[in-house]
């Protein structure tokens, strides 16, 4: 029990730290050719987060790279995340490669999107047609989660 209010409370101060620093001018973060390689190449996790500050952890494997801003997923439980990011777009999307310690933290606002347009955008990317919505995410920071002294540290662009 101790272990998941630790994981529960690094979570929250991820969500709700963070994205103090968009409401201050921060801007969109471009993706290198290793972190999209990172993401083609490995399951990706999302942590959204509710307005009483209760984190959601959960697998997307649908995840891809829209462009070098900006992720996309298709939204098919339309379950807690997708409540969530209704409701205030708060997301932090992890991904890492195990046995080469690299990995990345990616923050951001996420949007739902259930348009045909943008369903179909998700479908040519995941290349599944999204059951509730297209979610694209505007990625605002990101820090590294590879091993040694720079784990955690903002990525500079």
């Amino acid at each position: 029990m101790r272990k998941n209010k630790t994981i529960i409370g690094y979570i929250q101060s991820v969500l709700q730290g963070v994205f103090v620093n968009k409401s201050k001018g921060a801007y969109s973060m471009k993706l290198t050719k290793e972190m999209q390689e990172v993401i083609g190449d490995e399951l990706a996790w999302i942590a959204t987060v509710n307005n009483d500050g209760t984190p959601d952890l959960g697998p997307k494997r649908t995840m891809r790279v829209l462009d070098d801003e900006h992720l996309i997923f298709c939204e098919n439980t339309d379950g807690q995340h997708h409540a969530n990011i209704k409701a205030n777009g708060k997301i932090v999307v992890g991904v890492a490669k195990r046995f080469d310690n690299v990995g990345f933290r990616f923050v951001g606002k996420a949007t739902s999107y259930t348009d045909s347009e943008h369903m179909e955008l998700a479908k040519e990317k995941a290349g599944v047609m999204p059951k509730a919505a297209a979610i694209i995410i505007d990625i605002e920071k990101i820090y590294t989660l590879n091993s040694g002294p720079l784990a955690g540290k903002p990525v500079e662009e």
